[in-house]
């Protein structure tokens, strides 16, 4: 956000009609955002259609990832170069284009292509969000609807699979395409006729250059590593070593590129933020504990369906309580942030999430649900005691000029968390696999519980390097807002 957007502090349009704009945007949201998730209870299903292994599968959660991580650096530019009308309109038309294409789908191929249109359009809109807030929310308020916002963007990805359970439960699985279209067709139209956001705009460079070479980074890195378990069995058609040298390299060519440019204020990822040890711990902290839960949203559902052998209806309803634990457990740690600080809650949470994927590395073919149920909330209770507190604390320790560059750190990295998340842990369940052909066991999957909580202990080491809250760095609820922008 820039500073024009903070300064301005009183709603620049009338209180009701803010209040629709902010409906609407916030139901956009969470209706995009529960798409990141929403393919991972059909894998399975999918997998069966279309007639692929689980490492080609994870793609359709990976490449969403991945490519909100890729266009989520260019926001910045585009909410200063555009009115937020435009992006929106902009935002849903792709996101909405991207449903048809995907129900439509004659093969992965295709069924890929639109959940990276999808992802186009998602990656924009919670960074318009939560700038529009800021615009039209007095300080006195901000904070209370920020909470509402951060339960949105944390609830959304764990109730996904919930959801695609329910439907595949009866339906087909491009239902989960057709049943969001109409919704995200409704929320296109009402934003054309209803969504007026007055806005400074002004002409801003754009550097293409280092846009396409985070791209080539990103994607490089992501695709090598996911490739690794076909790798292994001699499936892939390509090395992964190639892509993961050429995306270390243009990550390396980046980070030096992005140095040069913002000493002229830029570069398009000012990395300044880096200089703050705060901000570090939290951000290692964040990308840990999102590789786990992206992990654990795969895993769960393979494991379910591919070695329990439940329905994708009673997976959906197995993963449902930990989404409802993290939707009400917000505002709570929320509060408990604004009064005892990050490192209370942080190092507590990191011992709970360590427990809990040990946990997971008791399951067997015989488990029972009651007891992947019950795992399930306590990781969940531990990641909402870290994630909030994190996020918050890692843009709290910044000073004003670099709150932007840190937002669109922290939000890159959550992507390709989850994405690397996804991949490693379907890499290793599929060369864990005691089936030569990699087919989903109990072995398989407990080898990739096994790594999940190997992480875990890091990140309980690395939690006690948290800050101790000071009073010249108490939290305020300015700062404990939604993690990104």
């Amino acid at each position: 956000m820039d500073a024009t957007s903070e300064s301005i502090v009183k709603p620049v349009i009338p209180a009701p009609s803010a209040a629709v704009v902010i409906a609407l945007l916030v139901g956009s949201a969470f209706v995009m955002i529960l798409n990141e998730t929403i393919m991972s209870v059909a894998l399975p299903a999918l997998m069966a259609d279309l007639g692929i292994g689980a490492s080609t599968a994870q793609w359709l959660t990976s490449g969403f990832l991945l490519t909100m991580a890729v266009v989520i650096p260019t926001t910045g530019y585009l909410l200063q170069r555009f009115p937020p009308r435009t992006i929106y309109l902009a935002s849903m038309s792709l996101f909405t284009v991207g449903i048809l294409i995907a129900a439509l789908a004659p093969g992965f191929g295709v069924l890929l292509v639109g959940r990276v249109v999808q992802a186009t359009g998602t990656a924009v809109m919670v960074p318009l969000l939560i700038t529009t807030v800021m615009r039209l929310v007095p300080a006195e308020r901000r904070g209370r609807t920020m909470g509402t916002i951060t339960i949105v963007i944390a609830v959304a990805p764990a109730i996904g699979p919930t959801m695609s359970g329910l439907i595949l439960g009866a339906l087909g699985w491009r239902w989960m395409f057709w049943v969001v279209l109409p919704i995200a067709a409704t929320a296109l139209i009402i934003g054309a006729a209803r969504l007026r956001i007055p806005a400074d705009v002004r002409r801003v460079p754009l550097d293409v250059a280092s846009a396409l070479i985070s791209a080539v980074a990103f994607s490089g890195l992501l695709f090598g590593f996911s490739s690794i378990g076909e790798a292994m069995r001699g499936e892939a058609r390509l090395t992964p070593w190639i892509p993961i040298v050429i995306g270390a390299l243009a990550l390396a060519i980046f980070v030096t590129r992005q140095l040069r440019l913002q000493r002229d204020n830029r570069a398009l990822l000012d990395l300044r933020p880096f200089a703050h040890r705060s901000f570090v711990v939290a951000i290692i902290l964040v990308v840990l504990s999102m590789m786990a839960l992206f992990g654990a949203l795969i895993l769960l559902p393979l494991y379910l369906q591919g070695v329990l052998g439940a329905s994708t209806l009673a997976t959906g309803l197995v993963l449902l309580p930990g989404g409802l634990v993290m939707g009400l457990l917000g505002p709570v740690v929320g509060r408990l942030f604004d009064r005892l600080g990050a490192r209370p809650l942080v190092v507590p949470g990191a011992i709970v999430l360590c427990v809990a994927l040990w946990l997971f590395t008791t399951l067997g073919a015989a488990s029972p649900l009651w007891m992947v149920i019950a795992i399930h909330v306590v990781l969940t209770v531990g990641l909402s005691l870290m994630f909030t507190p994190l996020m918050t604390d890692a843009l709290g320790s910044l000073p004003g000029d670099l709150y932007s560059h840190g937002s669109a750190i922290v939000t890159t990295l959550q992507q390709v968390a989850g994405a690397a998340g996804t991949a490693l842990f379907v890499a290793v369940m599929t060369l864990g696999s005691a089936d030569p052909s990699g087919a989903i066991d109990a072995t398989g999957t407990h080898m990739a519980f096994l790594v999940a909580a190997a992480i875990s202990i890091v990140v309980v080491g690395l939690s006690f390097l948290v800050a101790r809250p000071s009073s010249t760095t108490k939290p305020t609820p300015e700062t404990a807002t939604a993690p990104a922008s």
